[in-house]
């Protein structure tokens, strides 16, 4: 099995280095062949080779903040988003410091149809690279061992990745750990452990270990919250502690000057497309153009979110606070469209600026959905410990109708291992995350939302 894992990613290393020095070489072709005679500033051998270092930086910096080279872990086209993004941001900068270079705008054309050749070649590696990785290595064979609870949807979610993985096999703890381990022995190449009592997991979980396989496993609250955890040492004795602030005084400084700074540009920037969108809906059915509601915030600070108005004027007529629902007929057609590519959140800069979000953080719930989420699950609370975000881990890597349980183990991952390098990669990462059609889907009927069960067996 170690030396299947080396053969593919010594696969996807080469696959990934041949198509990102082909894009290095387009724009050192293009320095030579253009712009190098254009700038204003002169250039020795090794300053050609500077500027074309600068650029394979800029590039390989996107690369690995988008994971444009996860080939045979995501789709091709989240595969081509991630290049995509990272070649358009790349060249926009390489745009400026021509321009820079030159002391005035640079001739776009040649970079513009370096773009065009790239975004193509993306296009076209990013399915060959999945094309030849599927073709050669086989999903992976798993034995699923569950608890009480159904298992429905997790195993829906492995089988709509196929080509990664097989649960050939569910069984039930209940079976015995004797058993369990007597069939995880046979002939798999991973282990699911899903839902399962605290001493049964330990054990399975030492027991894969000491076999060398695999183990994919459900993470309850607690282990989260240890992931975050600094480690001391008491003379020979290691030490796990937990903070009681997850993010430091100089943590919560530079975020909340970087809010501020992207809050304000964005503004600027986005100005002409919320005055369209508001005159849209004003002249749609001459209601109010934005929405405010009461939401929460860090300490349970209650606070007035402001977007633009999605929903007809009636919508919540009855008083009741409700998610919205797949196909939900209260939402305009304007509203769908703002929804999807969410320009119906532009507004929140505002509540940015005015210190009550922040750029990224847990998506602020209404105070009475969070009373009803506390009442069946009381840890629902601890995504309060930090300010809420327009953009957050759980929207980045969950969906719209992802269940409050796995929003909150999201979430709680964020505040536990929060970096201010992981709050820009979220912010470029929301950016592909918009183009992904089932992250803005509604609540399909009869989806649970808040979990009761989820949260029963977490000591367990």
């Amino acid at each position: 099995m170690g030396k299947n894992d080396a053969i593919k990613r010594i696969l996807v290393f080469q696959m990934v280095a041949v198509e990102f020095l082909l894009d290095v070489g387009g724009y050192a072709f293009l320095w030579f062949w253009k712009y190098k005679a254009q700038v204003q500033v002169q250039f020795w051998q090794k300053g050609d080779a500077l500027v074309i270092t600068i650029y394979a930086v800029i590039l390989l910096a996107f690369f690995l903040a988008y994971g444009a080279g996860k080939v045979g872990y995501l789709r091709s086209l989240e595969i081509f988003l991630s290049q995509a993004f990272s070649i358009l941001a790349t060249n926009l900068i390489t745009y400026a410091q021509l321009s820079l270079m030159n002391a005035g705008l640079a001739k776009p054309k040649y970079l513009l149809a370096l773009t065009a050749a790239e975004l193509l070649l993306a296009l076209a590696w990013s399915f060959f690279a999945n094309f030849v990785y599927r073709s050669i290595f086989a999903p992976r064979n798993l034995l699923m061992i569950c608890g009480e609870r159904p298992v429905d949807a997790i195993v829906e979610k492995f089988s709509s990745r196929k080509d990664r993985f097989i649960i050939s096999k569910i069984m039930n703890i209940s079976e015995g750990e004797e058993a369990v381990e007597e069939e995880i022995e046979k002939r798999y190449e991973g282990v699911v452990l899903w839902d399962i009592p605290q001493k049964s997991r330990n054990d399975l979980l030492k027991f894969c270990y000491s076999k060398s396989i695999r183990v994919y496993m459900m993470p309850k609250i607690s282990d989260v919250i240890v992931q975050g955890a600094d480690v001391l040492h008491f003379f020979d004795t290691p030490i796990l502690l937990t903070r009681e602030n997850p993010l430091s005084f100089e943590q919560r400084f530079i975020k909340r000057a970087i809010d501020l700074i992207c809050a304000l540009i964005l503004v600027i920037l986005a100005s002409p497309i919320m005055l369209i969108s508001a005159i849209i809906i004003k002249l749609s059915d001459f209601g109010p153009v934005f929405y405010k509601q009461n939401r929460v915030t860090r300490d349970g600070k209650v606070f007035k979110i402001i977007k633009f108005r999605s929903m007809r004027v009636d919508a919540e007529k009855d008083g009741k606070a409700r998610l919205a629902s797949k196909g939900d007929p209260r939402i305009t057609p304007f509203g769908r469209f703002i929804r999807k590519v969410r320009i119906d959140e532009l507004p929140q800069l505002f509540n940015i600026i005015a210190g009550d979000m922040s750029f990224i953080g847990p998506r602020p719930e209404r105070p009475e959905i969070i009373e009803q989420y506390i009442k069946e699950m009381p840890e629902f609370e601890f995504r309060t410990k930090v300010k809420a975000g327009l953009a957050g881990y759980a929207q980045v890597y969950g969906k719209y109708n992802t269940t409050p349980y796995d929003k909150l183990k999201l979430d709680l991952f964020y505040i536990e291992n929060y970096t201010t390098w992981m709050d820009l990669r979220l912010m470029l990462l929301t950016l592909k995350v918009l183009f992904m059609p089932d992250s803005t889907e509604g609540v399909a009927a009869g989806q649970i939302t808040a979990l009761k069960e989820a949260a029963e067996e977490e000591e367990q």
